[in-house]
């Protein structure tokens, strides 16, 4: 029996709001949106698979982003647990800065109401959190609150309405006993895989919102652990490393070899409803791919890998290992559209009208563990090679150099994480 028998994920966003410049005054816009109930109402159709290309759009944005700024680095990042926050919080900003906020996570107000896009993430996250056989995802959010402010009571009913938010009130001059209460609901809340979380907060802090997502789950095919042994894993020209390579050669996958681009896919399924897609690049040829991953190019690849002459025997070489990636996303999201939540000229009027409030802090953490019976989103150097003798074609695939991974919602159409595995042996 494994002793570690399954694939977790865990990401935690953390945004603290503090006070602002007094002087910048409201423009005078109202900020009104649309109430919790009006938000409740059913429409026709999947309201989770109406948000989900402007998700997958944030989703590549922002890889791509941190990928051309850390060339040789791993990336791990939950794209759905960063937009479901910064959604979240939309709701108590108004202005230029809701729009902002929308519009920076790819939604088109000429194409998709607000309503609609609050409705889709309420779907979203309710069917991901519904119970399924071998998959367990968990995803939610916390609202930490100076009892000495009084917010207005629509902006929390519609967090936790919609959002599903919990509620803590706490006192923010007594630091180190928020920065426990925070810490505490944040370790309870990933089963004690993220532990001190939060290190510091300044005392001007009013509120900060915590976002989380625990994901496990167990391969449909998994590998068996005797069959894994040290292998090496090709970094660079110039650094190779040893890691633990499993081994499925008896069973038949779907895979394929890009006939219009240098690299080769794979998909995978998890028990429920989950899959994760390893994206392989020839030799040399990883910023190729990554300069045309996108959201379209994603659903090519799904839907070629459902064909049946996609299904092969394949002897499949993948290493076990475990990431994290850490983003400070107050000095990333500026530059994807968030221009002034983080200045003194953000309105987050909607949340109270005691105090202006300014978005100071904010960050994303995801960790990642792969073994021999569950998977999850990394990316690891992969190479395809097909070997023809006169009986028989032998399929191979080994990812024993830098891959990339997608694992992705089937129901919802929703790109959960999104990753590069540069070096495995890097956690």
């Amino acid at each position: 029996m494994h002793l570690i028998d399954y694939l977790l994920l865990l990401l935690v966003g953390l945004l603290a709001l503090s006070h602002g410049q007094l002087h910048v005054e409201h423009d005078g816009e109202s900020c009104s949106n649309s109430s919790h109930q009006q938000i409740l109402e059913t429409g026709e159709g999947s309201p989770s698979l109406k948000i989900a290309p402007a998700n997958a759009d944030f989703a590549f944005r922002f890889y791509y982003l941190i990928a051309s700024e850390t060339p040789g680095k791993n990336i791990f990042f939950s794209p759905l647990s960063i937009s479901a926050a910064y959604a979240m919080l939309s709701l108590g900003a108004c202005s230029h800065s809701r729009s902002q906020i929308l519009e920076g996570l790819g939604f088109n107000p000429t194409e998709l109401s607000e309503s609609d896009v609050h409705r889709g993430f309420q779907h979203l996250l309710h069917t991901l959190n519904l119970p399924g056989h071998g998959l367990e995802t968990r995803v939610g959010s916390a609202l930490f609150l100076s009892h000495n402010l009084k917010f207005l009571a629509k902006f929390l009913n519609d967090t936790m309405a919609v959002y599903e938010a919990k509620l803590f009130h706490t006192n923010f001059y007594d630091t180190v006993g928020t920065i426990q209460l925070i810490n505490d609901h944040v370790k309870k809340e990933t089963r004690g895989k993220i532990v001190d979380l939060v290190s510091e907060l300044k005392k001007d802090v009013l509120m900060v919102l915590v976002n989380y997502i625990y994901f496990k789950a167990l391969w449909e095919k998994p590998f068996i652990s005797s069959r894994t042994t040290p292998k090496d894993f090709y970094v660079d020209e110039n650094t190779t490393v040893r890691v633990p390579m499993m081994l499925q050669d008896q069973e038949h996958h779907w895979y394929l070899h890009d006939r219009y681009l240098p690299c080769s896919v794979l998909r995978m399924d998890y028990k429920g409803d989950a899959t994760v897609f390893f994206i392989l690049p020839n030799q040399g040829k990883m910023r190729e791919i990554e300069e045309v991953l996108t959201p379209e190019m994603l659903m090519r690849w799904n839907n070629l890998l459902r064909k049946r002459n996609f299904y092969k025997k394949l002897e499949l070489h993948l290493p076990k290992f475990s990431i994290s990636g850490s983003y400070v996303l107050d000095q990333i999201l500026p530059r994807l559209g968030f221009t002034d939540l983080f200045s003194k000229w953000a309105d987050l009027s909607g949340i109270t009208k005691q105090q202006k409030l300014e978005a100071s802090k904010s960050f994303h953490k995801a960790t990642l563990d792969v073994d021999e019976a569950g998977t999850e989103a990394a990316a690891a150097t992969s190479f395809a090679i097909k070997f023809f003798s006169a009986q028989t074609n032998r399929h191979i695939l080994r990812f024993n150099r830098p891959f990339l991974v997608v694992i992705f919602s089937t129901s919802t159409q929703s790109v959960l994480f999104l990753g590069k595995v540069v070096d495995p042996t890097k956690p």
